[in-house]
């Protein structure tokens, strides 16, 4: 086994192991805005995380270059839906969650 196998696995048990907690955290959150959240963030560094493993074990090819093409699509497009999506939310007139205050 060499140490390109070796980082490829890391890489891709790291993005998986990112992509699954976001998951997690969009049903365990308790609004739609908290829920956001973790889709923002978790899925756009596991997404990215996988990419770079898989861009690792294949070595520089046109494949390649095409998965960095796919990376810097991802990393602009999720994070920018996200801010839209929650922004367009707000807009409707969805309000925020707040924790009740019992007496």
């Amino acid at each position: 086994m060499d140490i390109r196998t070796v980082v490829t696995a890391i890489l891709l048990a790291v993005g998986c192991f990112l992509m699954v907690v976001a998951c997690i955290g969009m049903v365990r959150f308790p609004d739609f805005y908290a829920r956001c959240h973790p889709s923002g963030k978790g899925d756009t560094l596991g997404q990215m995380l996988v990419l770079v493993g898989l861009i690792i074990y294949e070595g520089f090819s046109l494949v390649s270059v095409k998965l960095l093409i796919i990376i810097a699509f991802i990393w602009i497009a999720n994070p920018t839906a996200t801010h839209w999506v929650m922004k367009a939310a707000y807009t409707a007139g969805l309000k925020p969650w707040q924790k009740s205050q019992s007496s």
